[in-house]
This record gives C-alpha cells, structure tokens and sequence, in this order.
C-alpha cells in the first residue's frame, strides 16, 4: 500500500521536505512507519517518545492499521506560519463555529465586543502577544506554521468542551499564522458568561489545552539565528512514539 507522510514543524527540516509518498506492506501500523523513518532520518531519533500521530488529520494511536492512500502526520509537540502548510496550500482564514486560524492581524477589541450579549456579566480574554525577548535573546520577529485544516478541527472541539464543561455562553479561539512582529497578537481567546469566575475557568483551560494539543508551531528569530519553540508534553490521551 502507498501513504502520504506529511512532516510537521521541525521535523519538516531534518528531513528536508514537507511530504513524501512511501510504500508500506499490508497491515502495517503507524509505529511501523515511524520505526523506517528513524532508520532514514536518524536524526528524528532525538524525539523518542514524544511525536504524536494524526492519520487523517486525527490524533491516532501508534498500533493504528494503516491503509492505502491514509495520509499520516507526524507531529513534534507543538507550540501554539505561512498558509503554505506541510501537506498543501490552505486558503486563509479557516472558520468554524466558535474557532478561526487567520494570516491577517487579530482584532482583540472588536472580537470582546461582538461576543457580549445583555445577559452576559462577564467577558474574559487572554491576548497572547509576541515579545521582544526569550530565554535572554532579543527576538526580531516569530513565525507560527500549522497543520492548518486538523488545527481548526483541534480548536473547535476545545470549544465545544469548554461550552460543555463551564457554565459559559459563548467562546472565541482565533490563531494568527505567518510572520508576525513584537506587540502582534498571535492567539485570541474570548469567554462571555453570567459570571466571571466560570469565565476565567474556562478562558485558563483553553489556552493551556491549546498549547498542548493543537497542531501549531512557533519559529523564533533572533539576531543571531532562529529556533524552533520548545513545545509542551502533549495531553495523557494523546499517544506518543
């Protein structure tokens, strides 16, 4: 059978290409893909344990049987770029019911006002800025890339929980990709409830479940050369090789 691998991130760098075509025998599992992939690239070998699996642009687990024309991401843990993604051009912006993923800048006032409704007594948002400086290096600028079509799937069923889990009214997730400068926004949350705490509760949960969990990843450039962010651990549920 032959499979679409699509790399994300930086692994896009070590293997020099953004997506290729194998041929895999039958019945083979993603963790099979992944064993000859570390047998080519030994330099994805520095990711023991920490790359999750998206088959079909959903998160899978390592034993998943793999079939012809499966299209199969790997993922570096992510850390949220151009609309040119990994695996094709996506058209910009990606809208979902509660979600966005946008190239041009955020409007955080405009998107606080339009979400308050009269029965609303608060709305919480957290406004994820670019600074001008990480880990004792002066930044010039950021880059945010994505796997763009399963990141706004990603986003959208964090809201959809969040509207679940916390007694709020409404949410807002938006994400900027692309080059952004210092004082851009580059992640929008907006929460409206009755009630402030339930609020704030909500608004913690999906910036902290964002930056595990949804496939976006931030290049840092300095004076003195760029890197790829440090990304966090994925969630429990998600299952690494």
């Amino acid at each position: 059978m032959r499979v679409r691998v699509v790399y994300l991130g930086s692994l896009r760098e070590i293997v020099g290409q953004g997506s290729q075509e194998l041929e895999l025998p039958d019945r083979a599992v993603a963790a099979n893909l992944w064993e000859q992939l570390r047998a080519s690239y030994p330099a994805l070998q520095k990711y023991e344990r920490a790359i999750a699996i998206a088959v079909n642009q959903e998160y899978s687990k390592p034993d998943r049987e793999l079939h012809d024309g499966d299209e199969v991401g790997f993922l570096p843990p992510v850390s949220g770029g151009n609309i040119e993604t990994a695996s094709s051009t996506v058209e910009l912006p990606l809208v979902s019911a509660h979600a966005r993923i946008q190239s041009e800048r955020i409007d955080s006032n405009s998107v606080a006002e339009q979400l308050k409704h009269g029965e609303d007594g608060a709305v919480s948002v957290f406004d994820g800025i670019v600074r001008n400086n990480s880990r004792g290096r002066k930044t010039l600028y950021l880059v945010y890339e994505s796997y763009a079509t399963m990141a706004i799937a990603e986003m959208e069923k964090l809201a959809e929980r969040a509207l679940k889990d916390f007694p709020v009214r409404d949410v807002r997730v938006i994400h900027r990709l692309g080059r952004l400068e210092i004082g851009d926004t580059s992640v929008l949350i907006a929460v409206a409830s009755a009630h402030r705490g339930a609020a704030f509760d909500a608004c913690r949960f999906l910036i902290d479940s964002l930056k595990k969990s949804v496939p976006i990843w931030k290049k840092e450039y300095f004076e003195d050369g760029a890197v790829w962010a440090d990304g966090e651990p994925f969630p429990p549920d998600v299952k690494t090789v």
